[in-house]
């Protein structure tokens, strides 16, 4: 979860995307669901020569599994809504820990 809320801050910022296959994308962030599935627009191909269909297209969906990198623009990361989350991570993982060690 704390991805999925790390990209919904994120909608209506322009990232990068690196496929699995070495291809890379830039786009407008329109949506992302829980697999970490995006939907970009303004979709533009970095290397238009190699891969000249990107540049015909308007809108994509990216699965989730088939991303390798995602490079975000620095600014705009809410640190705080990080740091936040990445705390109640923890915690609910050390309750589940606790939770499984009364069970024994």
């Amino acid at each position: 979860m704390l991805f999925y809320q790390l990209f919904k801050s994120l909608i209506g910022q322009t990232i990068t995307i690196e496929l699995k296959n070495d291809i890379m994308i830039t786009g407008k962030l329109i949506s992302v669901d829980q697999f970490l599935n995006l939907k970009l627009s303004d979709v533009q191909g970095t290397d238009p020569k190699k891969n000249p269909i990107l540049s015909s297209l308007k809108t994509c969906f990216i699965r989730g599994n088939v991303i390798r990198y995602v490079l975000l623009p620095q600014d705009q990361i809410d640190t705080q809504l990080l740091k936040e989350s990445a705390i109640k991570e923890a915690a609910k993982i050390k309750e589940e820990e606790r939770k499984m060690q009364n069970r024994k």
